[in-house]
């Protein structure tokens, strides 16, 4: 059996997509060792798997995006902080190599530097992106601004316009720093953002089409093996049994990001309907709010026993929210804030399964119609649930991995 590394970025958004993946892993008999932010070495450990924390300068360089304007500007600024990470995570993986002495590595996509030791090492290698992957496709709008997919000549046109302009602007600041990484580990350069997510013999794109967009052109490494969602275990909470209106799940992000106006909101929007709310908030203090007699609002709590009950959920466009919801057939009110966010919220609407509202827009009235607009979605949302499970999850995600073990592509890989 083989010894396979996983290693994050500091985001419980990207290690929790992981952990059935390593669960499946572990299950098969391979052994898993995980490095991964501080907090969650502990959680890690208990679960079988020998875990360490990453370089803990890389938890130090925090997110800012949400200081910017616009979703460019938003984008740019994620950009600066992975390409500040990149030399560090690329030093901290190459040690935990030359102490593990793995038979695989999982690199996370948000780890560049990372993802070029791996590359670098030499071994079967992989790594999984629980966001909206931003290739270059004919079927598909630039990444970024959440723009519908193309319908006509103009369509195109626009995209081929705004292609540049926009994922461009993002390349000019992450692969210079990028080749000079990858010199250092004697790889050759990249021209763009294509070129570093090809890389990897296996992309393990945490969604399923149709709510990605349908594409004739995915590159050969790309297998979408759908969200693979998962909570910390934790016992549903007593109150629940005496809740016997419709619920509707508010979700913030787990990173700060300045969301809390959302909840906000949605705690005034909803206080007159029929309806029981629930807001989670990991990276607000609760006590900020003041929730209605038909709201409470938490820390953290496991969303999987309210979305069993749940009517709709009103994300902040977070990939992993979204589509833990989807994946049980509840529809969303996506309300996007900025990273990928805005693409979430529109892959959402096109998909029929819920309805989108950007952050700029946001007031109890246009959500409260919003909400009531999404609950009307639930075959959307059940058409989605449906595709996730033919994608395979975690089943799927390690049979791939395991294909990077199989001798016959060691072989090839070495020709």
């Amino acid at each position: 059996m083989a010894r396979i590394l996983a290693y994050t970025s500091p985001a419980r958004g990207h290690l929790y997509p992981l952990v059935p993946i390593l669960d499946e892993l572990r299950e098969r008999g391979h052994d898993i060792v995980l490095r991964t932010l501080a907090s969650e070495v502990g959680p890690m450990r208990e679960r079988g798997f020998e875990s360490a924390p990453i370089d803990p300068a890389i938890e130090n360089l925090k997110h800012d995006d949400y200081l910017a304007r616009g979703a460019v500007g938003s984008l740019k600024r994620s950009v600066h902080v992975f390409k500040k990470r990149a030399p560090l995570d690329a030093k901290d993986l190459t040690r935990a190599i030359d102490g593990v002495e793995p038979s695989a590595v999982l690199a996370d996509i948000n780890t560049w530097g990372a993802m070029a030791s791996a590359e670098a090492w030499g071994g079967p290698w992989a790594t999984w992106c629980p966001y909206p992957l931003p290739l270059r496709s004919r079927s598909a709008p630039p990444f970024g601004p959440g723009l519908a997919p193309a319908r006509g000549l103009m369509g195109h046109l626009r995209d081929a316009l705004l292609r540049p302009l926009i994922f461009g602007s993002l390349e000019r600041i992450m692969v210079p720093r990028m080749n000079e990484l990858r010199q250092q580990n004697g790889l050759p350069r990249i021209e763009g953002a294509d070129d570093m997510f090809s890389a990897p013999p296996l992309l393990l794109y945490m969604t399923a089409e149709p709510f990605e967009y349908p594409r004739s052109d995915w590159a050969p490494n790309v297998r979408l093996v759908g969200p693979c969602a998962w909570d910390p275990p934790a016992a549903p909470p007593e109150w629940l049994n005496d809740v016997d209106e419709p619920l509707v799940l508010v979700t913030t992000s787990s990173e700060f990001q300045d969301d809390g106006r959302l909840a906000e909101c949605a705690l005034e929007a909803l206080a007159g309907e029929d309806i029981h709310v629930v807001v989670t908030a990991p990276s607000i203090a609760p006590t900020k709010f003041d929730p209605p007699p038909n709201a409470r609002v938490l820390s953290f709590l496991p969303h999987g026993p309210i979305l069993d009950r749940a009517v709709c959920a009103i994300t902040h466009g977070g990939m992993g929210a979204t589509q833990k919801a989807l994946a049980r057939g509840v529809p969303v009110c996506a309300v996007a804030f900025g990273r990928d966010q805005l693409e979430v919220a529109r892959r959402v609407e096109i998909a029929g399964a819920g309805t989108r509202l950007l952050a700029k827009k946001l007031r109890p009235d246009r959500l409260r119609a919003a909400v009531h607009e999404a609950i009307g979605c639930r075959e959307g949302a059940g058409r989605i649930a449906l595709a996730y499970r033919d994608a395979g999850g975690p089943q799927a995600a390690a049979d791939g991995i395991e294909n990077l073990l199989a001798p016959d592509f060691r072989s090839s890989a070495a020709l």
